[in-house]
């Protein structure tokens, strides 16, 4: 069907409402049965982690959270970050279209596949994405071993 056919000539969106239906349905099953979209799953902050030979790197998706509602802990095999996100109230004659934006708290664990050296773990944030940097213990750290001829 070409794509000219979809819209009506008075301008009338027939996708649109489709979409919009589609929406709430969505919206309506989730509250029943709980999400079950891997995004919504994964939960909050998203997280993206990678290493290399000495560190472990966790970026953390932060927009808008104040460094001071964030709160970063790591033990010997996992870290553990918290925070809140604070969201200004709007007037009570505000009414919404849509409100996708969350508030409250927030809580990620990751499990660490090896230990860290957590004397030198490093934190920065840089438009709205925390980076957490996490270097190896010695002794996860690969040794190299020489051999002795005979």
């Amino acid at each position: 069907m070409p794509l000219t056919r979809l819209f009506h000539p008075t301008g009338y969106n027939r996708v649109y409402h489709y979409d919009l239906l589609q929406n709430e349905m969505n919206r309506l099953f989730d509250s029943f049965f709980g999400s079950q979209t891997p995004a919504r799953r994964a939960g909050f902050p998203a997280l993206n982690v990678s290493q290399d030979n000495d560190n472990l790197y966790v970026n953390a998706e932060l927009p808008g959270i104040d460094v001071k509602d964030i709160e970063i802990n790591v033990d010997s095999d996992s870290l553990h970050i918290k925070g809140e996100r604070k969201i200004a109230e709007a007037d009570k004659n505000v009414r919404y279209h849509r409100q996708e934006r969350g508030s409250g708290q927030f809580s990620r664990t990751i499990h660490l596949p090896f230990p860290v050296n957590t004397e030198k773990v490093g934190a920065e944030i840089k438009s709205g994405v925390l980076t957490i940097t996490l270097p190896k213990a010695d002794e996860a750290k690969p040794q190299k071993i020489n051999i002795k001829t005979v």
